[in-house]
C-alpha cells in the first residue's frame, strides 16, 4: 500500500468510524503515515485491549477498577470478577518502580517503571490464559476467565514535554496499555492529586501534550483511550500568565519561584476540562472529597458544550470516606457518578491498602500466635474457593502444571515434572480441606 494509499485509508477511518466521533487530532494522516515507518508493528494487547475498554465504557452503566502493582494482583482482580485493570502511578513510586526505591508520588522514579509494571502485569494475565487453555477451558465454558483484561495506565505529566510524552505513550502501548492519562501539572514538580504545592502548566501546554499522545497511538495504529486530567481543583499555581484561557483565574501575585497564583476551584477546573475534551475521549477532575455534588457540577458544565463526553472519577483512599458520607451514600456512589457520564471510575491505592494491611494482620497474629495465624488465613482461602479463589494453590496458580505440559511434551517419559509427587498434589487435592474441617 502506498503513503497516499495509507494516508486516505486512515483518514477516512477518522471520518467516519464512530470511535473518532468529536475527537480534534491537530495533525494530518499524512503527517501519521510518514512518522510510521514502512513496516508497522502489531501490539495486539494494547490493540484488542483499547477495543474492549471501549466497548465497555460504552455498553456499561460504568466500569470500576481496583490499582494493581503486580501481576499476581491483576490475576485476582480478573478471578473475582473485575472488568479492567488500573495502574497507578503513586503504587509504581512506591513499591514497584525500576529504581528499586520506594518513592512519594513526584514523578521521582525512572520514566519507563509504569510501561514495564503494564507489561508485567500483561505477562501475568497471559499466563493465566495459558494455564485455562492447557486444562482445556474453552471460551463459553462454566468457569471460563477472560484474563485479558484492559490496563488504564498513569502516564503523571508526560515526564517532560510533547516528546517525552510521545516516547512515553509509544512505550505504554508497547507494553500492552489499553488506556493511558495524562494530568495536566508541571512535571518537574508534580504531586499526588491529593498533596499540596500543585503546579499546573498552562493550558495549551497540556493541549499539546494530548495531542502528542494521540499521534504516538496514530503512529502506533492503535486506539488507545487517551484521559485527561485536571488537578486545578485544588491546584493554586501556574508557570506561565500567557494563555488566555489561564487569565481569568489569576490572582496578580507571583511566588519566589516565579510560579503565578491561581484561584483553584471548579471553575478553573470546568475551564480546563472543556479545553481538553475535543482532544481526549475521557476527562478526569481530580477532587478533594467525594462529593457527589460537585462531580455533577463538573459534569454539566462539561455535557453542557460536549454532550456525551465521557467521564473519569478517582475513587479514592486518599478520602476518608465514612468522615464524608454516610452508609446509604457510600453504596449508591459509584452507580450516581456513572449515570452522571463518569463511566471509568477507580480506586487507585486500592492494591497498596491491600498488600499493607494483610500483611500486618497476618504478621501481627503471627508475631503472637504463631502457626495459628497463618492457619487462619490459610482455612480462610479454602473457603473462599467457593468464590474462585484458586491461590491456595500456590504451585499450580502460577504455572507448575503448565511447564510440566512443556516438559512432557518435549520428553514423553519424562520423570522430572514437578506437580505430580509436590505436597500440593498430596495435601491440597480437590475436597481435600473439606473433609480435614469436618474431620
Amino acid at each position: 500500500m502506498s503513503r497516499q494509499e495509507q494516508a486516505e485509508k486512515l483518514q477516512k477511518d477518522w471520518s467516519e468510524n464512530p470511535r473518532w466521533k468529536g475527537i480534534k487530532r491537530g495533525y494530518s494522516a499524512q503527517d501519521v503515515v510518514r512518522l510510521r515507518g514502512s513496516v508497522q508493528v502489531e501490539h495486539t494487547l494494547a490493540r484488542r485491549g483499547a477495543e474492549k475498554l471501549w466497548n465497555l465504557v460504552n455498553t456499561e452503566p460504568f466500569v470500576n477498577s481496583l490499582g494493581a502493582m503486580s501481576g499476581n494482583q491483576a490475576m485476582q482482580q480478573a478471578k473475582a470478577g473485575l472488568k479492567a485493570v488500573y495502574l497507578s502511578g503513586w503504587q509504581v513510586a512506591g513499591d514497584a518502580n525500576l529504581a528499586g526505591e520506594m518513592y512519594p508520588d513526584q514523578s521521582l522514579y525512572p520514566a519507563n517503571s509504569v510501561p514495564q509494571v503494564v507489561r508485567r502485569i500483561n505477562n501475568a494475565l497471559t499466563r493465566c490464559d495459558e494455564i485455562q487453555w492447557m486444562e482445556g477451558k474453552n471460551p463459553g465454558d462454566e468457569g471460563y476467565i477472560d484474563y485479558f483484561l484492559p490496563i488504564v495506565a498513569d502516564a503523571e505529566a508526560g515526564f517532560g514535554g510533547v516528546l517525552n510524552a510521545f516516547e512515553l505513550m509509544k512505550a505504554m502501548i508497547d507494553a500492552g496499555a489499553s488506556g493511558v492519562h495524562f494530568e495536566d501539572q508541571l512535571a518537574s514538580v508534580k504531586k499526588c492529586g491529593h498533596m499540596g504545592g500543585k503546579v499546573l502548566v498552562p493550558t495549551r501546554e497540556a493541549v499539546s501534550k494530548l495531542v502528542s499522545a494521540r499521534l504516538a497511538a496514530d503512529v502506533m495504529g492503535v486506539p488507545t483511550v487517551l484521559l485527561a486530567r485536571t488537578d486545578a481543583e485544588a491546584a493554586d499555581l501556574v508557570t506561565s500568565d500567557v494563555d488566555e484561557n489561564d487569565k481569568a483565574f489569576l490572582t496578580g501575585e507571583r511566588t519566589v519561584e516565579g510560579f503565578y497564583r491561581t484561584k483553584p476551584g471548579v471553575g478553573q477546573a470546568i475551564s480546563r476540562g472543556l479545553a481538553y475534551a475535543p482532544y481526549a475521549d475521557m476527562i478526569w477532575c481530580e477532587t478533594g472529597t467525594p462529593d457527589l455534588a460537585y462531580a455533577r457540577a463538573f459534569a454539566e458544565a462539561i455535557h453542557k458544550q460536549f454532550p456525551g463526553k465521557m467521564l473519569a472519577y478517582n475513587c479514592s483512599p486518599s478520602f476518608n470516606w465514612k468522615k464524608n458520607l454516610d452508609d446509604a451514600t457510600i453504596a449508591k456512589f459509584q452507580r450516581e457518578l456513572g449515570a452522571m457520564g463518569y463511566k471509568f471510575q477507580f480506586i487507585t491505592l486500592a492494591g497498596f491498602h491491600s498488600l499493607n494491611y494483610s500483611m500486618f494482620n497476618l504478621a501481627y497474629g503471627y508475631a503472637r500466635q504463631n502457626m495459628s495465624a497463618f492457619v487462619e488465613l490459610q482455612e480462610a482461602e479454602f473457603a473462599a474457593a467457593e468464590r474462585g479463589f484458586t491461590a491456595v494453590k500456590h504451585q499450580r496458580e502460577v504455572g507448575t502444571g503448565y511447564f510440566d505440559a512443556v516438559t512432557t511434551t518435549i520428553e514423553r517419559d519424562a520423570s522430572t515434572a514437578a506437580l505430580k509427587g509436590s505436597t500440593e498434589d498430596e495435601q491440597f487435592f480437590d475436597g481435600h480441606a473439606q473433609h480435614q474441617r469436618a474431620a
